[in-house]
């Protein structure tokens, strides 16, 4: 149909000299389309010295591609000429899956999404910002979508920075409920909620924090009055609204009390691992309730129960989650290399325990076949770094590949044909 449309106004165009520019521009413009198509449905063949497939780091492999889809990974000799339309070889690279962030602000604070890409995370979920569907995935950043925070009246986030595509104040059972429903309506993936009494020292939403003189800003954010925060019988409305959508809850808790409440009201997520120290019953209590935690330990690196916590939380086995709250001031665009570092340090985790975090068990969790890995079926949204990941583990920030769905996005490893 869109042959028979250009020919019928070439045709009529070419009849008039002031028409040729037209035709002209249609033309080029119809070549980019057609060359588009062809480019989105081309296949990559990738080799590198090593591969982390989400799972596991292997040596040798290659990774074939066609229609944005892994199709097949293998050791290269099993592979032949032809087999893809480009063949790239990565030299003493380490691929591995793109970088899933759990934790971002991106449309609320207008981060670019195609930074974030470049810079290595090729799905992110927004958790605190405007709401919509789901997108991207296919050479542009997968975007999966919280919406509004659901809070108190005058209770944080908008006792800081407003409501206005931020929160959602509700005071009762059935605007907790009806807030729950539109957002899922709008196409939100999780529902977020805050808990949030204002009161924790270093924290980055903490109005009180004072990182010269830690004392005097503990003193002085005790002095303030709390923050309003939900009660207990809204939240377990909200829980029960979002499970009869089948979607998970996720809930800024800093504190024993915000995290006492979200326990008893079933909450299964939380946002970030909690500024002050808690109580080991209670992160024993998390554990037993399968609560999982996104780990932001980069950009709650001053608060003073963020190692004690995530310590306690290791010893127990309890998931934690890959997450640097992309918009922070402090966390760059894309992957942070310091939160892998803080889960190593802090967590306690080997490397390709805190990668899976990033990759396998994120994509897992997301609910999406195959997110996160390197294997058949899987989405080809993949990065690459020159030499061995773990002599290297900064570059990830800068990576020399970025494939999602398929497409090329960035290549340092020579021309393409």
């Amino acid at each position: 149909m869109k042959i028979q449309n250009f020919t019928d106004i070439f045709s009529d165009c070419m009849q008039h000299v002031h028409c040729f520019h037209v035709a002209v521009a249609m033309a080029i413009f119809f070549s980019v389309q057609v060359y588009a198509q062809e480019t989105g449905s081309s296949s990559l063949l990738l080799h590198a010295a090593q591969v982390f497939d989400g799972n596991e780091m292997h040596s040798g492999l290659s990774v074939l591609v066609k229609n944005g889809k892994i199709v097949k990974i293998a050791p290269r000799n099993s592979f032949e000429t032809g087999n893809a339309s480009t063949d790239i070889d990565l030299g003493d690279a380490t691929l591995l899956p793109g970088f899933i962030e759990l934790h971002a602000h991106l449309a609320f604070q207008k981060v670019p999404a195609d930074i974030v890409l470049r810079h290595g995370v090729t799905t992110l979920r927004d958790v605190g910002g405007p709401v919509h569907q789901p997108y991207g995935g296919d050479g542009s950043l997968r975007v999966l979508t919280s919406g509004q925070i659901i809070t108190a009246p005058h209770g944080y986030p908008i006792v800081t920075m407003g409501a206005k595509d931020l929160a959602i104040p509700v005071a009762s059972e059935a605007e907790a409920r009806e807030a729950v429903r539109h957002l899922i309506g709008e196409g939100a993936v999780v529902i977020k909620i805050a808990f949030e009494p204002g009161r924790e020292a270093g924290a980055p939403w903490s109005s009180h924090h004072d990182h010269a003189y830690p004392d005097a800003a503990h003193t002085a954010s005790h002095d303030q009055s709390a923050w309003p925060m939900l009660s207990e019988s809204i939240v377990r409305a909200i829980v029960d609204e979002a499970y009869r959508h089948q979607r998970k809850v996720s809930a800024h808790v800093a504190e024993s009390s915000g995290v006492q409440v979200a326990l008893n009201a079933g909450v299964d997520e939380w946002a970030h691992m909690p500024c002050e120290p808690i109580s080991e019953s209670l992160l024993k209590q998390a554990k037993a309730q399968n609560v999982t935690i996104i780990s932001t330990l980069d950009t709650l690196s001053k608060c003073s129960g963020i190692a004690h916590n995530t310590a306690i939380w290791a010893e127990l086995d309890g998931e934690l989650l890959y997450g640097a709250e992309i918009a922070h001031p402090d966390i760059p665009w894309g992957i942070d290399a310091q939160e892998l570092m803080y889960l190593m340090h802090l967590a306690k985790m080997k490397l390709p325990d805190a990668l899976r975090a990033a990759t396998a068990k994120a994509g897992q969790y997301l609910g999406i076949p195959l997110l996160g890995t390197i294997q058949p079926g899987a989405p080809a949204d993949l990065i690459a770094i020159r030499g061995n990941l773990e002599q290297q583990l900064k570059r990830l920030e800068h990576p020399d590949l970025v494939i999602s769905g398929g497409h090329i996005v960035v290549n340092h490893f020579g021309s393409l044909p």
